[in-house]
């Protein structure tokens, strides 16, 4: 049980900071009118900072001490886009929302929420020297920048030494850029019952990571003006790649189905088991896997673009301010105050605390900023005497300085929901590739044209 804890406990600790709630109600500002440099002061609601732990809760009391003269409203409910939008429309809004950075653009396009950048520079933060460029990409649109990111675990490859070893295959047979040879120590891994799959050479995590693999493999999912692109031919590598690696392993719904049984954060998982050889996961699983360390033999390599580079795609959530906040002044200096070095190293002092109480290990906390990375890793991150866990931790703060944004894009969440269906269909066999691409582009058209207005 307490293995258990330790893993949710990981994920809440990497998917989410706090916990939040609505307020507001009224008139409130519109974007241009706010004086981003006033003293805050006054009342600030907030909402979408679920389950707090010990990263998010670090960071709340570093805020709070910093502005002793703000009353922070914090309600526990989780982000819903429908109640987002109806709040604003009826002027219900919390001063901060915090939200899944694939929404952001969207909101702005629909002038829902304000831009931040005349908030950066009251608060003298240049974002593309805070934050990574491709994760303030992310939160960009028409060249201003609408949100304040946090959090980056990028993806990478997990390696089960142990299933590799039997088979006789190598950390370098696992290249992404070279299929044919993927497929072949896949071919060596892959264990099979009347059919049914018992053991995966490779989990692509086909749907999970689906845009990883069409921008690795040279596609993109909307223009630079935040159009879709979904039917552009350079996406259909990323799909044929992973139609061959899931054909290799009995086909997308016997792959699927063995994947969907896989008790992820359980004592069975997929390492423990060996029902994997490799899988592509984000930076946060091996928190989910250091309970069994004594179980496993993990190692890790990168994910690997079309030319043999190292490659890597952000993603994680972001802070705004939604038109009509009543206390925007107070909103700006309180997500400055929650993404600043000085917080996350309060928080990895806490994680680090957190590690020694429970014996787990620390794997750092990635942050969307490279100086608060580098500091935590300085400070807390250390050998952990497993030579295995250690080059899956270092592998991961490697491949963090190869990020590339998803697409900052007013029909972005609809883009990856479509990119999603296109996969399934076209590795199911029911489309080709071009057909569940072209069906795909026209769905996130509908979605593109309903926000922007055509």
């Amino acid at each position: 049980m307490r293995k258990r804890i330790i893993g949710i406990a990981a994920i809440a600790a990497s998917a989410v900071l706090l916990a939040g709630c609505g307020g507001g109600g009224g008139d409130g500002a519109t974007g241009g009118d706010v004086d981003f440099s006033a003293e805050p002061s006054g009342t600030l609601k907030a909402w979408g900072f679920e389950n707090a732990d010990d990263v998010g809760q670090s960071r709340l009391d570093y805020a709070a001490e910093q502005m002793s003269d703000v009353d922070v409203e914090l309600d526990a409910t989780a982000f819903d886009a429908q109640k987002f939008t109806t709040r604003v429309a009826s002027g219900d809004v919390p001063d901060v929302v915090q939200m899944d950075r694939r929404y952001v653009t969207t909101y702005a396009a629909q002038d829902l929420i304000m831009p931040l950048d005349k908030c950066f520079e009251a608060q003298d933060v240049s974002p593309r020297d805070h934050w990574y460029p491709f994760v303030v990409d992310d939160v960009t649109y028409q060249d201003e920048t609408w949100g304040v990111p946090q959090f980056y675990q990028p993806p990478a490859i997990l390696l089960n030494k142990r299933v590799m070893d039997a088979a006789g295959v190598t950390a370098e047979d696992i290249d992404t850029s070279d299929i044919d040879r993927l497929v072949t120590a896949i071919g060596k891994m892959y264990q099979e019952s009347g059919g049914v799959p018992t053991r995966l050479g490779f989990d692509p995590v086909a749907t999970g990571q689906g845009g990883l693999w069409i921008l690795g493999m040279g596609g993109q999912l909307n223009d630079a003006d935040g159009k879709p692109t979904l039917d552009d031919e350079s996406n259909i590598a990323g799909i044929e790649a992973l139609k061959k690696i899931t054909d290799a392993q009995g086909g997308f719904a016997a792959v699927k189905s063995f994947t969907d049984a896989f008790d992820t954060f359980g004592d069975n998982n997929q390492y423990v088991t060996d029902q994997v050889g490799a899988q592509v996961n984000a930076q946060w699983y091996p928190n989910v896997l250091s309970p069994y360390m004594d179980q496993i033999q993990i190692e890790a390599v990168p994910f690997k673009n079309s030319d043999g580079e190292a490659f890597s795609v952000a993603s994680g959530t972001a802070f705004v301010i939604p038109m009509g906040a009543k206390n925007p002044a107070a909103a700006c200096a309180w997500m400055m105050n929650l993404t600043s070095d000085d917080a996350w190293n309060a928080a990895g002092e806490a994680r680090g605390k957190t590690r020694e109480e429970d014996g787990g290990i620390n794997t750092g906390l990635f942050t969307g900023s490279p100086s608060a990375d580098q500091a935590i890793r300085d400070k807390w991150v250390v050998e952990t005497g497993n030579a295995g866990f250690d080059q899956v931790i270092s592998t991961y703060y490697d491949v963090v300085d190869y990020g590339q944004s998803f697409g900052s894009s007013p029909a972005g969440q609809e883009i990856q929901n479509e990119l999603n269906n296109a996969i399934t269909a076209a590795l199911l066999g029911d489309k080709t590739p071009e057909q569940a691409l072209a069906d795909a582009q026209d769905a996130a058209m509908r979605a593109y044209d309903n926000v922007t207005g055509g």
